[in-house]
């Protein structure tokens, strides 16, 4: 069905115009014999043909003509922590299968200790292996953050001062999903996926980082691992996502902006012997996989 567009409302109106033209606007015409008639009538009807084949090529070139496409506007995530609704310590690492935090602040009541690794023990949340940790902010009070020991989701969990790292993925296999939160003051690194298997993030935030996802470069057992993010945004920081190509591993980023983050992807030469890894290049690659128009920088 056609639509009113003043392209097709310009041409009906011209339409209408030539018909009060062609209908005589000084009055009626005077028929004096019966071949006069006929001519009159010839005319007319040769006019009406004319204007009728202007009007459905006018209208032709109203429908062929391109519909500019509703401008797309990225939405990314959030960078305003919630509130919080209130603050518990908790004594130990709290291991849990499906975990509403209700915007709570939950941390262990200890300081930093850097960036000195830490184990199970030490984190806010081991989340069990097909688990769900939700609507929580981890505190500045504590070292590990939080654990997941299998394939696990965290949602609009954030992180208001990382200490070590705020996540990390133990998952042998399968898929851990991140969607909105965000973390903020991550001397090193955000996400630590230290098993096998895929991290999705999505809709995430992070500020002042340095990296918001790692392959673990240097773990004793190594896996392929692949990390998809889209809808990041993520400021003031060195790495967007760390890969180990000789294991395989693959980063696929959409739909994401970085401002002032130095590198949105790099590679490294990983191991098994907790050596430092060594970084082999950045950019678009096989390992690194997005488009330029897919990275842009933040509003």
């Amino acid at each position: 069905m056609l639509g009113s567009t003043p392209a097709l409302s310009s041409a009906v109106k011209s339409f209408s115009a030539m018909l009060l033209l062609t209908a005589g606007e000084e009055g009626p015409i005077s028929i004096d014999t019966p071949s006069h008639f006929k001519t009159i009538t010839g005319i007319r009807n040769m006019q009406l043909s004319t204007l009728f084949v202007l009007l459905t090529a006018s209208i032709g070139a109203v429908v062929a003509s391109p519909v500019d496409a509703p401008t797309k506007v990225k939405r990314f995530a959030t960078n305003v922590m919630p509130a919080s609704s209130g603050h518990v310590v908790l004594s130990a690492a709290t291991t849990v299968s499906t975990f509403d935090g209700g915007m709570k602040k939950y941390d262990r009541g200890v300081s930093c200790g850097g960036q000195e690794e830490g184990g199970d023990k030490d984190a806010v949340f081991l989340v069990q292996s097909g688990g769900t940790l939700k609507n929580v902010i981890i505190g500045a009070n504590q070292m590990e953050g939080v654990h997941c020991l299998g394939p696990c989701t965290i949602q609009n969990v954030w992180w208001e001062d990382v200490c070590e790292d705020a996540l990390t993925i133990k998952q042998t296999s399968g898929t851990s999903y991140v969607v909105g939160g965000g973390a903020f003051n991550a001397a090193d690194k955000v996400i630590q996926h230290n098993g096998g298997g895929t991290v999705s993030v999505k809709d995430f935030y992070a500020k002042e980082f340095g990296k918001v996802y790692r392959s673990c470069g240097n773990c004793g057992t190594q896996y392929k691992r692949t990390v998809t993010m889209s809808g990041v945004w993520a400021v003031n920081g060195d790495l967007l996502a760390g890969v180990n190509s000789n294991y395989g591993d693959t980063a696929t980023i959409s739909g994401t902006c970085a401002s002032n983050v130095d590198a949105i992807c790099a590679w490294y030469q990983g191991n098994s012997n907790g050596a430092e890894p060594t970084k082999l290049g950045t950019g678009i690659s096989s390992y690194c996989v997005y488009a330029n128009n897919g990275v842009d920088d933040c509003p």
